[in-house]
């Protein structure tokens, strides 16, 4: 139990320091002064100011979220306009490239991770099933979880049609959106009386939010098959996760969104499982911290892009105080929804 939780708070601090290490790293690059490096937050546990350094890194007693504090990155900070290291004086390449380096951190420390991985413990691939159609997991918010369906339970029958396999599974159900379907379903050796699940419509195919028990082998790579999955997943796990946000936003609905306690549970009991699956969990998680961080939404790298890319175009720096408004009000509704969603793991 303690190695879950020190392995559970490593993992995550880790990826937190990367995005903030990405910022750092630019910054310093260009010659911005960083005042500051944080890892952890609340009482001071730790700090070090190098000598000659204008940076002091500090630890904090609560060892999640980190950040740089770059001079002059506040719009509303009175700034020297005769100080080269101050972030406003740098050039608008200069700064966009500061600001998307925390994002990139990420996307490069989970192709990193991925390579490590596809070279020494190997990738993992899914042995093809030939049946029956046994719930491997049911997704939290689904029409399946809703009428009960549980992991373990197998699927005998769709629609009055026999099932064999996942896409057997499929046929049936992908046409029936929105439409009141009967699954047969054996659990523990015994059938159950048919359920009644009305798939939920996701881009035109009709879901209930189960995924099969596949059986994995492990395979170790070639590099060059191991650099092009570095670079290719990432890429994929991108376009899963903008989908799903899509839906969130659609369905109107915040049970995708995790906050650190619902982050923290997910790894704790990927840690159990072995190292893959830890450093796994910690890939995917990476990629969706540096794509939710480039969304173009005040307060995050994403929202500061858009001001630096209208400032690229029009030749003309937006207006300070409205630009540190729109952040401060998209800051406080990103608070908003991780205390709602952390309360919510909590109690859940």
């Amino acid at each position: 139990m303690l190695v879950s939780v020190l392995a559970t708070i490593f993992g995550l601090s880790l990826l937190m320091i990367v995005h903030e290490g990405g910022h750092y790293l630019a910054a310093r690059f260009f010659g911005m002064r960083v005042t500051r490096f944080s890892i952890g937050f609340g009482p001071t546990l730790a700090k070090y100011q190098p000598k000659g350094s204008h940076t002091l890194f500090l630890v904090g007693a609560i060892p999640f979220m980190a950040y740089v504090m770059i001079d002059g990155m506040n719009p509303v900070d009175e700034v020297d306009p005769d100080d080269p290291d101050l972030y406003s004086n740098k050039s608008v390449f200069a700064r966009i490239i500061t600001i998307f380096a925390g994002p990139f951190a990420n996307y490069l420390a989970a192709s990193v991770m991925i390579f490590a991985l596809a070279l020494t413990t190997g990738w993992q691939e899914p042995v093809e099933p030939v049946g029956p159609m046994v719930v491997g997991e049911v997704s939290p918010d689904s029409p399946a979880m809703a009428a009960g369906l549980k992991a373990g339970d197998v699927v005998l029958r769709a629609q009055g049609t026999a099932v064999a396999n996942v896409q057997e599974l499929i046929k049936v159900t992908a046409p029936r959106a929105g439409k009141p379907t009967s699954y047969l379903i054996e659990r523990d050796g015994k059938r159950l009386p048919p359920m009644t699940i009305t798939p939920r419509d996701i881009n035109g195919r009709g879901v209930i939010g189960v995924t099969p028990k596949v059986d994995y082998h492990f395979r170790v790579l070639p590099i060059a098959e191991a650099a092009s999955l570095a670079i290719e997943l990432p890429y994929r796990y991108t376009e899963r996760q903008l989908v799903a946000i899509q839906g969130l936003i659609r369905d109107r609905t915040t049970q995708g969104i995790m906050g650190p306690v619902g982050m923290g549970k997910i790894v704790a009991r990927q840690v159990e499982k072995g190292i893959f699956d830890f450093v796994y969990i910690l890939i995917i998680i990476s990629v969706a911290v540096g794509m939710f961080n480039l969304l173009p939404f005040p307060a995050l790298d994403g929202g500061r892009l858009m001001f630096l890319g209208y400032e690229l175009v029009t030749r003309r720096r937006p207006n300070e105080r409205f630009e540190a408004t729109i952040h401060a009000l998209g800051l406080l509704f990103l608070l908003g929804v991780v205390a709602l969603v952390t309360l919510r793991d909590v109690v859940s």
